[in-house]
């Protein structure tokens, strides 16, 4: 079991992973610096959802390695992965899955709050996110007197306000028209770059794609550019992040299967 690079935050080799039988994982690879925004795009049922659950750990690869900051997170256990999910990684789901008893800060501060942050401390954070994402007006009402973008906003609010090392966006404008999208994702970049953020999103919106640092693509649970499974080599176990640049001469991972 080798070590991954000293520069990948998260680091990922020969992930396989199946559901009832049918693979959604074939042999991915991948590096993500740390600070990077890394968009995982393709089309609905390519894998994208998957990969992101197996990379936080809240799925284990049936084969292949996962690292965190020179961890392995594929040997963990259930508990410390858990505790790695909670203290480390922020989530942000496709839909806003907010407690309704809440309020809209309440929602926002709740994993501060679960930390043990005082009451004042955590009010004054999540209303700062709020207002960041231009809905620090709607911070005394319950979700059902939101509007499904402000919903989507204040679970982008609760993702933030930990300053997670790796915050994982699986589809999070998907509900959102357009306009709110751009504005959404948008402060969700900045947020993270001006942070030291380390942001995978996974997208199918190829708009979304533009604003991150890289794009790798999916498609049927391998790299887009892989050939056909029926043609392409058994490469289990030996497949892994190989190196590149882009076009200003900077390192660039690519995925290898």
């Amino acid at each position: 079991m080798a070590a991954p690079p000293d520069n990948d935050v998260l680091w990922a080799r020969s992930l396989h992973r199946s559901h009832n039988g049918s693979p959604a994982l074939t042999g991915v690879s991948l590096g993500v610096r740390e600070g990077e925004v890394l968009a995982v795009s393709g089309p609905r049922g390519c894998g994208k959802t998957t990969l992101l659950r197996c990379l936080s750990g809240q799925l284990v690869p049936q084969q292949g390695e996962v690292w965190f900051d020179g961890v392995p997170v594929h040997t963990m256990g259930a508990l410390t992965r858990e505790r790695l999910r909670r203290d480390r990684f922020g989530w942000i789901d496709p839909e806003p899955h907010l407690v309704p008893e809440l309020t809209a800060w309440e929602n926002t501060a709740l994993p501060l709050l679960l930390r043990g942050t005082s009451h004042r401390a955590a009010k004054k954070a999540a209303q700062e996110w709020l207002e960041r994402l231009d809905i620090g007006a709607v911070a005394r009402k319950r979700p059902h007197a939101l509007l499904q973008a402000q919903r989507q906003r204040i679970a982008v609010a609760r993702a933030l306000i930990t300053t997670p090392s790796v915050l994982f966006a699986d589809e999070p404008t998907a509900p959102l028209h357009r306009a709110d999208r751009a504005q959404v994702l948008r402060t969700l970049t900045t947020a993270a770059r001006s942070h030291g953020i380390t942001v995978v999103l996974a997208t199918h919106d190829s708009e979304v794609a533009t604003l991150a640092d890289r794009t790798v693509p999916l498609l049927d649970g391998r790299h887009a550019d892989t050939p056909d499974a029926a043609d392409a080599p058994d490469t289990t176990g030996t497949a892994a992040p190989t190196r590149t640049t882009d076009a200003e001469g900077r390192p660039e991972c690519s995925l290898s299967v």
